[in-house]
């Protein structure tokens, strides 16, 4: 599998694909009672740690949260080495007033951005690969 590292091959080819569901942001002190397989992403800060969940999971679980999320995954196989990407399409979607959470994969980029901003986003995601 070949990984890109050149910007104007990673815009070109982001393909980015919008995943069903909606997503949360919570925070927690331990993983007691949370399956693993439930877990799309985590990281340990000093306050605790941030998990995020589909929303129906942490509803489920009794979580609470301030963020729904949609979740698109940018398909083009990133390099974590690239340089640009996250600002190319993190500064084009400021441009049009979407809030963009970024987590890096190995080899994909996952963007959470507000559900009512999903669609915006793909479109303004889409067009990048036009440029």
């Amino acid at each position: 599998m070949s990984v890109k590292t050149n910007l104007n091959s990673l815009l070109k080819n982001l393909s980015p694909k919008l995943n069903e569901g909606e997503y949360v942001f919570v925070l927690v002190t331990g993983l007691e009672g949370i399956n693993r397989d439930d877990i799309i992403a985590q990281i340990k800060e000093e306050e605790g740690t941030t998990l995020i969940l589909n929303k129906e999971k942490a509803n489920e679980l009794g979580f609470s949260y301030e963020f729904v999320a949609a979740w698109i995954t940018l398909t083009v196989h990133s390099s974590l080495e690239a340089v640009g990407l996250t600002a190319a399409f993190s500064t084009e979607l400021a441009k049009h007033d979407i809030s963009c959470n970024v987590v890096a994969g190995y080899y994909h980029d996952h963007l959470f951005v507000n559900t009512k901003d999903a669609q915006k986003a793909m479109d303004v995601l889409h067009s990048l690969t036009q440029q």
